[in-house]
């Protein structure tokens, strides 16, 4: 299966740590659980966080789904608030 690029939209501290709002990451054929530990092989700073959320498509996305090249993909680290 070839490799395709797909936008990640990054949130809160996660944009800090992956040095920007938005990248673009190659995936083929790769589960969100695959992703996740592709992000934080390559982001390793991305492990102190408490939590890393991964929605696909404005949806809480669990490990099993596959990424489609059209999928809308967000990172979104904990959040707090006051």
């Amino acid at each position: 299966m070839p490799a395709v690029k797909v936008k990640l939209k990054i949130f809160g501290i996660a944009h800090d740590i992956m040095g920007g709002r938005e990248i673009f990451v190659d995936v083929c054929g790769q589960t969100v659980g695959e992703l996740r530990a592709s992000l934080l092989k390559d982001y390793p700073k991305l492990r102190d966080l408490n939590s890393l959320l991964i929605a696909v498509n404005q949806a809480y996305a669990s490990d099993t789904i596959l990424i489609k090249e059209t999928d809308e993909i967000a990172i979104i680290p904990p959040v707090s608030g006051g």
